[in-house]
């Protein structure tokens, strides 16, 4: 471990998958390829959004959001995942781990404030459609779409800043691809209740209240469309949400299981469990950011109509 003469750290090594060279060669391979699908599809996502006039709304505004957050949240840790991969213990400088860690973090929070401002504009466009273009004005849903950036990059500087100030004595593996929060909390030789507490905190904030947001705003969005006589409008006005509900799921599901429960130091799980956290942290990670652009644009007329008129395929069928 390296330290200087002062016994301050000045590095962090990332064991990863060191002991399993074979799968680290094929998760090279995978992971490589994901991450220029998520390049790929949600550019393309982008530059339809910007490109069509027609797209330019408040919920296209806040998926072009989307697509730019999953491109800058997978680029702030893939390329140190592809690195790690192919280097034996990868060392990575303190402060370089603490930026990394601060911008992953900083996006992923920022991701859960999105899709809930993505909700409340689903709400009003079924809910209130009449007075949606008034309330979702301009000024409004770019506020919100700010709002979240923010908030996203305020939480990740207070939580980074925490960890930043603990010291770290005899350990500097992280048994993880990347420099993640949890993982880098338990290697710290002191008392780390202050930052599960503010850990606990920043979950309920920017996990639990955005859920329960989403959650109410689909519990209205369902009982408005019941209301809806024919058949056809029912589908219509619910395949306005399906593609958002689906990325929340999906979401959700993961990063709910890796930061709902934070654990004391004392509590942490053996290397095969942090290698499993790891590698759910991956698929959250990587995974959902590809199936984004993919879920959109299979469950969206206007999404896949305006790709095609992009490509200069201007016949396309109703």
């Amino acid at each position: 471990m390296e330290r200087t003469n002062d016994s301050i750290l000045t590095e962090f090594v990332l064991a990863g998958l060191s002991a399993h060279p074979k799968l680290q060669t094929v998760l090279f391979v995978l992971v490589l390829w994901m991450y220029l699908m998520i390049l790929l599809g949600n550019g393309v996502i982008i530059s339809v959004i910007i490109y069509d006039s027609h797209l330019h709304t408040p919920m296209y505004f806040f998926l072009c959001n989307l697509s730019f957050l999953d491109i800058c949240y997978t680029s702030s840790s893939v390329p140190l995942i592809l690195d790690s991969f192919l280097t034996v213990r990868k060392r990575v400088s303190f402060s370089g781990c603490m930026v990394q860690m601060l911008l992953s973090f900083a996006m992923g929070t920022t991701e859960c404030m999105l899709l809930g401002v993505m909700a409340l504009d689903r709400y009003v466009a079924i809910c209130y459609p009449l007075r949606y273009p008034v309330i979702m004005s301009k000024g409004a849903y770019m506020l919100m779409a700010a709002g979240s950036w923010v908030s996203g990059l305020v939480d990740s500087v207070v939580q980074t800043s925490l960890a930043m100030q603990l010291p770290f004595c005899a350990n500097n593996v992280i048994n993880h691809f990347v420099c993640e929060i949890l993982a880098i909390l338990k290697l710290a030789c002191a008392d780390i209740s202050i930052n599960v507490i503010s850990m606990a905190g920043s979950n309920l904030i920017f996990l639990v209240i955005p859920l329960l947001v989403i959650s109410l705003s689909y519990i209205f969005i369902v009982a408005a469309i019941l209301k809806i006589p024919s058949t056809e409008g029912k589908r219509k006005a619910f395949s306005t949400c399906s593609a958002h509900l689906i990325v929340v799921i999906i979401f959700y599901g993961t990063i709910f299981f890796m930061y709902a429960k934070p654990k004391s130091k004392e509590s942490v799980g053996t290397d095969n469990q942090d290698i499993t956290g790891a590698l759910i942290s991956l698929f959250y990670g990587v995974m959902t950011p590809m199936l984004n652009p993919l879920i959109y644009s299979l469950r969206n007329k206007d999404v896949k109509a305006a790709v095609k008129n992009m490509l200069g395929r201007k016949n396309v069928s109703d």
